[in-house]
């Protein structure tokens, strides 16, 4: 039998509900402090530079605070033919999103940071999956953004709800797509020892 102990308190810096349920799903115990970094003090350059860049901050802002906890920052973006898709504000912008994904590879891109200011450890990554639609219908188009999901969501669809149907393949981690490459999260905290695995 395996066992999974935990060391110290973890902080995710996030209000996603779709992050939490993740850690949640991982077996972890964190609490939840959403960082108040104002992401648009960050210019959009390079995706992964821009999403490294935007999650240490985020969990910079909390550390500094926590010094002595380990802390997870974390944001995710939609990449279509260089452009970043965002949040679609309307029915309007999530139709012309969808759109624009229909039948075509996008790519998802999470900067993730865990670190624990007290022990100067900081690790900052970034995790990529190419992701493909198929050719959806207007009538497909229509009936999805009427449920609502798209919204509060980058690239205007939940792989991990309704919008399943949306998506063809996966190319990469497909927890990243839903906002957290737990698989690697996970590493690093046992690498550090926030995590430990031991055989009884």
């Amino acid at each position: 039998m395996v066992n999974k102990t935990q060391q110290g308190r973890l902080i995710l810096a996030s209000k996603s509900p779709r992050r939490r349920y993740l850690l949640t799903q991982a077996g972890l115990k964190f609490d939840v402090l959403p960082s108040g970094f104002d992401e648009s003090s960050v210019p959009f350059n390079d995706p992964a530079d821009y999403v490294r860049t935007l999650s240490r901050a985020k969990a910079a802002d909390i550390a500094h605070g926590h010094p002595d906890s380990w802390v997870i920052g974390a944001d995710t973006i939609v990449i279509i033919d260089g452009h970043m898709l965002g949040k679609p504000k309307g029915r309007d912008a999530a139709r012309a999103m969808l759109s624009r994904l229909s039948g075509q590879t996008h790519q998802v891109f999470t900067g993730y940071t865990l670190c624990c200011a007290e022990a100067d450890k900081w690790f900052t990554d970034v995790a990529r999956t190419d992701v493909t639609f198929k050719v959806l219908s207007a009538d497909e188009i229509e009936w999805y953004i009427h449920t609502d999901e798209p919204f509060d969501k980058a690239g205007a669809y939940a792989i991990q709800g309704l919008g399943t149907f949306l998506v063809k393949a996966v190319n990469g981690s497909y927890t990243n797509v839903v906002g957290l490459p737990v698989c690697e999260v996970i590493e690093l905290l046992i690498r550090e020892g926030v995590v430990q695995i031991a055989r009884t």
